[in-house]
């Protein structure tokens, strides 16, 4: 389902994300129940939880917009593909943008940097996370394409 017919369709069940996100990877459009990670500059336990299968869930990362260092990479991005993850939105960067653009992925960030995060596992996962004027919350639903991300409390498809 499109974004624009959603907002037409349930306007008041529906929160915008507003934030200039940059789209990568081949699927266009993804949707599902969120699973949440809090984390800066540290990917380690974004990674773990990764590992865990995805099962068309949508990984929202609370990266606290930082755009010094990247909190996935092409690495971590088929680990995602594979583990049957929907897609990730990331409040912060990535890195390795050509070769994330090029997968069977939806990634949705907010800058590219090509430098790595430390790895001392540091990070909260599953509690709400709040960025662009919405919470995200575990087990609520996630719809995202070219025009943007919505969030919602059931699932609207």
């Amino acid at each position: 389902m499109k974004t624009a017919d959603l907002v037409d369709a349930h306007g008041n069940e529906v929160e915008f994300c507003n934030l200039p996100f940059l789209k990568l990877g081949k699927k266009a459009s993804f949707s599902g129940p969120i699973a949440t990670v809090k984390c800066f500059e540290d990917n380690a336990l974004l990674k773990a939880e990764l590992q865990k299968p995805g099962e068309g869930r949508v990984m929202v990362v609370d990266g606290g917009a930082s755009s010094r260092v990247a909190l996935l990479g092409d690495q971590i991005a088929m680990i995602l593909r594979d583990n049957g993850w929907a897609g990730i939105v990331i409040n912060g960067s990535v890195r390795d943008s050509a070769e994330i653009s090029a997968m069977d992925v939806a990634v949705f960030c907010l800058s590219v940097t090509p430098k790595k995060s430390v790895k001392d596992g540091a990070g909260k996962a599953g509690l709400p996370v709040q960025f662009g004027g919405v919470t995200f919350v575990p087990g609520g639903y996630l719809y995202a394409d070219a025009d943007g991300v919505l969030v919602s409390g059931r699932d609207l498809r």
